[in-house]
């Protein structure tokens, strides 16, 4: 069986390291990128529009930050999907809502490509290690012809339904997240607003039965104040934003989720956005 031609668009702070590993596992990749100084480090063939990218794709995978952005990409002006050729598969690996992921399947598969929505769990270290979840949304047959790529890119790969499943799932995962940190983050305050010493409470919560992977990972940022972006909180704002709107559409009841919403809304508000998630403190300490 041929070797996929892999195309890529989307070079931020994910899509970098997913695109090394892509190359690591032989896989031929060409990128495209609207800021073509990303593409440069990655020793790869970069495509010189969308179009030419889609044109010479098997497998075109985008790793884009929002709804505007993909349905720029695919279907606006000089966009992939008129360039596609049938047979042709999109593999969305970005957060979008679960109704574009499913208008998106709709609209290629009257041109003949299929698709896949299948967002990623996991930050810039995961992404780097290759250890990323991913969390798929399609039909069955080409989860099968796509599962050498997510071999290269995570650990593991779960397809969880049809379209827009695998956006649901990544919605109630990062849910989990948000709300993980954001715990973190007010215990944090109201031990500093008593008088307890930081590091000492931090010593604590490493030590206590809340420990888990994501917060020890965020315990050294917290005791260097350093809260340059791993995961942007603009990123954790927006998927708080739809997994709420999910959450009215299904009539889940997520109480907590609504106000840690609209905690993470003021923390974009007051100009948080581009710095790490785990930026949810320093604005609650400013609150504070």
């Amino acid at each position: 069986m041929n070797t996929p031609a892999i195309g890529w668009i989307g070079l931020g702070h994910m899509g970098v390291p997913m695109a090394r590993n892509v190359i690591k596992a032989g896989f031929p990749l060409t990128v495209f990128n609207r800021t073509p100084d990303k593409a440069r480090d990655l020793g790869c063939k970069v495509a010189a529009s969308a179009a030419a990218l889609a044109k010479a794709s098997d497998v075109l995978v985008t790793m884009l930050s929002d709804d505007a952005a993909q349905e720029e990409v695919l279907f606006g002006a000089g966009g992939v999907a008129a360039a596609m050729r049938p047979g042709t598969v999109v593999v969305n690996m970005g957060t979008m809502s679960p109704a574009l992921s499913r208008s998106t399947a709709e609209r290629l598969a009257a041109r003949g490509v299929e698709t896949l929505d299948a967002p990623v769990s996991g930050s810039v270290k995961p992404a780097t290690e290759g250890t990323l979840v991913i969390l798929v949304g399609g039909k069955t047959e080409v989860f099968a012809r796509c599962r050498p790529l997510f071999d290269a890119l995570g650990k593991k790969a779960f397809l969880f339904g049809g379209h827009g499943q695998g956006s649901r799932a990544k919605l109630a995962i990062n849910m989990m997240l948000g709300l993980t940190l954001q715990a973190l983050a007010e215990a944090v305050v109201l031990g500093e607003s008593c008088g307890l010493d930081l590091d000492m409470v931090l010593d604590m919560v490493a030590e206590a039965a809340v420990a888990s992977p994501i917060v020890n990972l965020k315990l050294p940022s917290i005791r260097k104040g350093d809260f340059t972006a791993a995961f942007p909180l603009r990123h954790m704002a927006k998927d708080f934003r739809l997994a709420v709107a999910e959450a009215g559409e299904t009539g889940a009841p997520v109480p907590i989720t609504r106000a840690a919403c609209a905690s993470y809304a003021k923390a974009l508000s007051d100009g948080m956005g581009d710095l790490d998630i785990m930026a949810i403190l320093k604005d609650l300490r400013e609150q504070a």
